[in-house]
């Protein structure tokens, strides 16, 4: 994926991206940016963790390619299983990003850095490193399956991953979707209802006195 379609698809947004595309694809809304402006598009490598032991993490950073998406499932365990010092060694490794369902520290570091992640807490609480974890394979968080190569879009909104093999159509349907947002946009600017640009006024009609 080069810098430009990375843009573009941040551009389009996770909501867009979600709306566009059929099946589970958004992760839990618990998990949020850990920095304001945090936003991140890329290849999802996925690692399964332990809650409470940032062993796996260790190895994704040796293990994941550059532009990789880190998607880590640590069952929300509210630990900081991620810090300055990954941080900093994951952008040294062209990694792009971070997605746990865990806890993560060292926010204000990681801002500075410019190193985005999301995560489902922010927390002090330390870690052990007894568990290598499941490298490279499918996951699930929230319902969503997530293998390695799916596409993960990331930003204020909340986090979503299309499957490789929905990546194209999506985004074909993400770009006709904005396409027709931005004429309804001007129509409403110029008096326009959503009860008639969206065809709503005869469902369930409010009553009257």
């Amino acid at each position: 994926m080069t810098a430009v379609d990375a843009e573009r698809i941040l551009e389009l947004g996770s909501a867009t991206v979600h709306e566009s595309c059929a099946g589970a694809n958004a992760l839990p809304a618990r998990i949020r940016p850990a920095w304001p402006g945090a936003a991140v598009v890329g290849p999802a490598y996925p690692v399964l963790a332990a809650p409470g032991d940032n062993l796996a993490m260790h190895w994704a950073l040796e293990n994941a390619a550059p532009g990789d998406v880190l998607v880590v499932d640590a069952h929300h365990g509210e630990y900081g299983h991620w810090g300055e010092v990954m941080a900093v060694m994951a952008q040294a490794r062209g990694i792009a990003g971070l997605v746990i369902a865990g806890g993560v520290r060292d926010v204000d570091a990681q801002c500075d850095l410019g190193f985005p992640v999301f995560s489902s807490s922010v927390t002090v609480r330390g870690t052990v490193k007894n568990w290598s974890g499941v490298q490279g394979e499918p996951i699930m968080i929230g319902g969503v399956r997530v293998a390695r190569g799916d596409l993960v879009v990331a930003d204020a909104d909340g986090v979503v991953v299309v499957t490789q093999a929905k990546i194209q159509v999506t985004l074909r349907r993400a770009e006709a979707r904005v396409a027709k947002e931005r004429i309804i946009m001007r129509a409403l600017r110029d008096g326009g209802s959503t009860l008639d640009l969206y065809d709503l006024r005869e469902i369930d009609e409010p009553c009257r006195a």
